[in-house]
């Protein structure tokens, strides 16, 4: 299905923060570290694919919608499941009673525009915790018939408990009032990713061919493993840095994927402000075991 853009992107260079005011991450406004080294990266159609199957936290906004108070950007609330379908739609387990599935329920096909914003914070105390936001706009419609049954086991892939324990009562028909979950499908005509890499738009149709992170299920896990019983381990990495390296510098694990760990170092004897090092894997990893083989090869390095 071909997909037609310039749907706006509410927030797009804003945030929720009143003190960020340009962009997510900007260096210039927040000191917020960038990639200074050419190294292995997940492509943007990657990064939003792991963003929007991760944990991080999602809101969801109607485009000329409006509240009570006038507003025509209307936002409702937070998606408690969401999973990405083949073709690359994004579907969205919502309250039955939210704005967005009473809205979604009335509106024809294609009308009701939307936005989704997913942020991602650190799991470890660090300055400048928010590692990046991704927004995904297109059009909000129920999911209807047959795909009923396909979207629940997508979603149940992704969140095999909670919500999703009661959702075949919502899927069986007839009806009985009004679903206490309901599924949403936004196709997707625009995405904006700006995180630790810098600020990109990302075809939509990359987003159905890539691939999450095979990391991203563990990393908030790992990095405070990593932080609170490896803070030794990571402060050696400094010895790999050259002349970037000093004495009584800060080191705290950031970010961790399949092609290498993010570390951000903060002070030192040149009295310096933050940096982020990344340390590529020799190869990327596709699982645990690999990834705990990438990790001791790093350690090793720094050792000697």
């Amino acid at each position: 299905m071909s997909r037609p853009h310039g749907i706006p992107l509410p927030s797009a260079q804003r945030s929720s923060d009143s003190n960020e005011t340009e962009s997510a991450c900007a260096d210039d406004k927040q000191g917020q570290p960038r990639p200074r080294e050419g190294v292995r990266q997940l492509t943007g159609a990657e990064r939003v694919r792991t963003l929007v199957e991760s944990n991080a936290s999602v809101s969801l906004t109607l485009i000329g919608a409006r509240d009570g108070h006038g507003s025509e950007e209307f936002g409702t609330g937070m998606p408690v499941a969401r999973t990405v379908t083949p073709d690359g739609d994004v579907i969205l387990l919502v309250s039955g009673e939210s704005a967005a599935a009473r809205a979604a329920a009335h509106a024809q096909d294609d009308d009701l525009t939307a936005v989704i914003e997913i942020t991602d914070v650190a799991p470890v105390s660090v300055p400048h915790r928010i590692r990046g936001r991704a927004w995904l706009a297109g059009w909000l419609t129920p999911v209807r018939g047959d795909d009923r049954a396909a979207c629940a086991a997508l979603l149940a892939e992704r969140h095999p408990v909670g919500e999703l324990l009661g959702l075949g009562e919502s899927l069986d028909a007839p009806y009985t009032g009004r679903p206490a979950w309901m599924m949403l499908r936004l196709e997707v005509g625009e995405i904006t990713v700006d995180d630790l890499w810098g600020a990109e738009q990302v075809d939509p149709e990359d987003l159905a061919s890539a691939e999450p992170d095979p990391v991203s299920p563990h990393e908030a896990e790992l990095l405070q493993h990593l932080h609170s019983s490896h803070g030794d381990r990571i402060g050696e990495l400094c010895g790999l840095l050259g002349d970037r390296g000093s004495r009584g510098m800060t080191a705290v694990p950031l970010a961790l994927d399949r092609v290498g760990l993010r570390v951000r170092f903060t002070g030192g004897a040149a009295g310096g402000g933050s940096f982020d090092a990344r340390f590529d894997f020799p190869d990327p990893v596709t699982d645990i075991c690999g990834l705990r083989r990438a990790m001791r090869a790093l350690f090793s390095a720094a050792a000697h």
